[in-house]
C-alpha cells in the first residue's frame, strides 16, 4: 500500500479511541476531511476552538483487548506508517492552516517499548526537524517503561493512558495479557509524579478514559475512581466512552448481558460526564452523588436533579442572599448563570431570573427551587 492508502485505513481505525470526541453539538463532533482523515474539535488554551488531527501509527496490535475490533486475534488488514510519514502528513496540514494540534495513538506493535519509540520519534521529528511548537498529544501504551514515559513527556503537550475500568476485577474481563496495577495504574501514577507541581514536566497535561459498558463495572465505582484521579493524582481530564456493542469478544459481560435499548448506554455515558462536571466545576464530593440499587446513576434524572429531589429540606434558595455554593445546588443554575446572578446582585441591578438570561424550560425548572425576595 502507498502512504495514502495506509492513511485512509489508519484514520478510519482511529475512531475506536474516542477520548477527545465527547461533544453533543454538531461543531463539537469529529468530522472526516475530504482526504479521509478524521479531524476533531479542540478547545484552545485561551478560548475558542480549532481542530486537531488524529491517526493511528499502526493498527497492528499484540494485545488481546476483548472490546477492541483491532485486537490481535482479529483478521483485519494491518498497516503502519513510519514516523517520517506521520510528521510530513501533519506538517502538510499545518501549512494549509486551521489545525491546532496532533493526537497520535497506535496499536501495540510487538511490545509497548517498540511502539513508544515510534510515537516519541514522530513527535521528536516535529519538534526538532520541523520546529513545530504547537500541541501534540501522545498515547502512552499500557506497560510502557519509566524511560519511555519520560521520553514522551519531553516532547508532548499532553499524554494519556486509558484506565479502561475502575477496578482490577472489572479490568480482568477486558484483557488477560495486561495487568491492571502494573500496566495501567503504575504508569498513570508515575506520570502524575513527573507532571506534578515543581517537576520538570509540570506543563504536560494528563488525561485518561473509561470504557463504559463492556465489563461489569458500576457507575459508583467509576465515580470513586474518577474522584481519586482528580483529587489524589491531579489528572486534567477524565473521559468516558460508551462501549460499541457488537465489536468485542462474545465473552465480555457487556456482550453477553441481555440486550438493552441502544440509547441507554449513551445516556449512561452522558450521566458520567454530568458527574464529572460536578466533581470538577462544582467541587462536589462522592457523598453528594446518589446511585440506584444497581450502583448506577438514574437514566431518567441527572445527578444534580437526583440530589435536589432527595433533599427537599434544602430548598427554597433565596436568590437575593444565597452564596455561590448554595445557588449551584439549584437544578438549572450552572456556574455561568450563578456568576451572572452574583454580579448583577453586586451591581444592585438584579430584579429577576430573566436578568441573567434564563428563559423557557430552564427558567421554569429554577423557579421550583428558589424565592426572589
Amino acid at each position: 500500500m502507498d502512504t495514502q492508502q495506509k492513511l485512509e485505513i489508519l484514520s478510519q481505525d482511529a475512531q475506536y479511541d474516542l477520548s477527545c470526541a465527547c461533544g453533543t453539538k454538531d461543531d463539537d463532533r469529529r468530522v472526516r476531511g475530504k482526504d479521509g482523515m478524521w479531524v476533531y474539535p479542540a478547545t484552545l488554551p485561551r478560548g475558542g476552538k480549532s481542530i486537531m488531527l488524529k491517526t493511528l501509527m499502526s493498527n497492528a496490535c499484540s494485545n488481546d483487548c476483548r472490546y477492541c475490533p483491532l485486537r490481535s486475534e482479529q483478521d483485519v488488514r494491518r498497516c503502519s506508517l513510519a514516523p517520517e510519514d506521520v510528521a510530513n502528513i501533519f506538517m502538510d496540514y499545518v501549512r494549509r492552516g486551521g489545525i491546532h494540534g496532533l493526537f497520535l495513538t497506535s496499536g501495540v506493535v510487538r511490545d509497548a517499548e517498540t511502539t513508544m519509540d515510534r510515537l516519541v520519534a514522530t513527535a521528536d521529528l516535529l519538534r526538532r526537524k520541523h520546529r513545530y511548537r504547537g500541541y501534540i498529544h501522545l498515547k502512552v501504551m499500557p506497560g510502557a517503561s519509566d524511560g519511555a514515559i519520560e521520553s514522551a513527556l519531553s516532547v508532548a503537550s499532553a499524554v494519556s493512558l486509558n484506565v479502561e475500568a475502575p477496578t482490577a476485577g472489572a479490568f480482568s474481563h477486558l484483557s488477560e495479557r495486561k495487568d491492571f496495577e502494573r500496566d495501567i495504574v503504575g504508569p498513570i501514577k508515575l506520570i502524575s509524579r513527573l507532571t506534578g507541581r515543581g517537576m520538570k514536566h509540570h506543563n504536560v497535561k494528563q488525561t485518561t478514559q473509561f470504557l463504559v459498558g463492556a465489563s461489569d463495572e458500576k457507575d459508583s465505582q467509576i465515580a470513586a475512581a474518577t474522584f481519586g484521579l482528580y483529587r489524589r493524582l491531579g489528572l486534567n481530564r477524565v473521559y468516558f466512552s460508551a462501549y460499541q456493542r457488537g465489536l468485542g469478544h462474545p465473552s465480555l459481560p457487556g456482550e453477553s448481558a441481555p440486550a438493552a435499548n441502544p440509547a441507554d448506554i449513551l445516556t449512561r455515558e452522558h450521566r458520567l460526564y454530568q458527574m464529572d462536571f460536578l466533581l470538577r466545576r462544582y467541587r462536589w464530593g462522592l457523598e453528594d452523588l446518589s446511585f440506584g440499587e444497581d450502583g448506577n446513576f438514574s437514566l431518567q434524572s441527572d445527578p444534580k436533579q437526583t440530589w435536589a429531589d432527595a433533599h427537599p429540606d434544602y430548598f427554597p434558595i433565596h436568590l437575593r442572599s444565597a452564596g455561590r455554593e448554595k445557588l449551584l445546588r439549584v437544578p438549572g443554575l450552572g456556574p455561568t448563570y450563578v456568576t451572572r446572578l452574583l454580579q448583577t446582585r453586586k451591581e444592585g441591578i438584579f430584579r429577576n431570573l430573566q436578568d441573567i438570561g434564563l428563559k423557557g424550560k430552564n427558567l421554569q425548572k429554577v423557579r421550583r427551587y428558589v424565592v426572589n425576595e
